[in-house]
């Protein structure tokens, strides 16, 4: 199976991309979490990006905040897809991440989950890698079916609780 690469802009971006690395785990899938900058180590962003492919790499998340251009960055220099992660800041919330992140020149597509949102950046990564692999998505098959199940349990106690009204 590909592997995951969790690439931050800074090291006081793990607290957001700590449930990505989680539910990748979860899924068995294996996954290498590092800090790199697109401003102040951009050549060595460059090089794991050009060598991704192959160092056995399917997907690649990119998590950075304020400027964010590390998912660009690292999208021009390889064809997998590359998944952004908005990261919250003290001035704008992660708008400013949002906005660098998502707006790509043609040619050089990244994907954006919602500020901080790790968790879905993880599964969509996942679902990147089950196109191929038959056992992933009977996991993600799963995932969802129980996520579906709970949601109709908790319907049903609302509803037990409604009739005590």
């Amino acid at each position: 199976m590909k592997k995951v690469a969790i690439i931050m802009g800074s090291d006081s971006d793990l607290p957001v991309v700590t449930p990505a690395v989680k539910q990748l785990k979860e899924l068995g899938i294996e996954t290498e979490v590092r800090v790199m900058s697109a401003h102040r180590t951009p050549k060595e962003a460059q090089a794991f990006a050009e060598s991704a492919i192959s160092n056995n790499f399917g997907v690649i998340i990119a998590a950075a905040g304020m400027a964010a251009h590390l998912g660009g960055v690292l999208a021009a220099s390889t064809t997998l897809p590359v998944i952004g992660i908005p990261c919250s800041a003290k001035v704008l919330d992660g708008m400013d991440a949002m906005l660098a992140t998502i707006m790509m020149p043609p040619g050089i597509p990244v994907a954006a989950v919602g500020v901080n949102a790790a968790k879905n950046a993880a599964l969509l990564a996942a679902e990147i890698l089950a196109v191929g692999d038959d056992e992933l998505m009977k996991k993600l098959q799963n995932m969802r079916s129980e996520m579906a199940a709970a949601v109709i349990e908790k319907d049903r106690a609302i509803q037990e609780k409604l009739k005590e009204i």
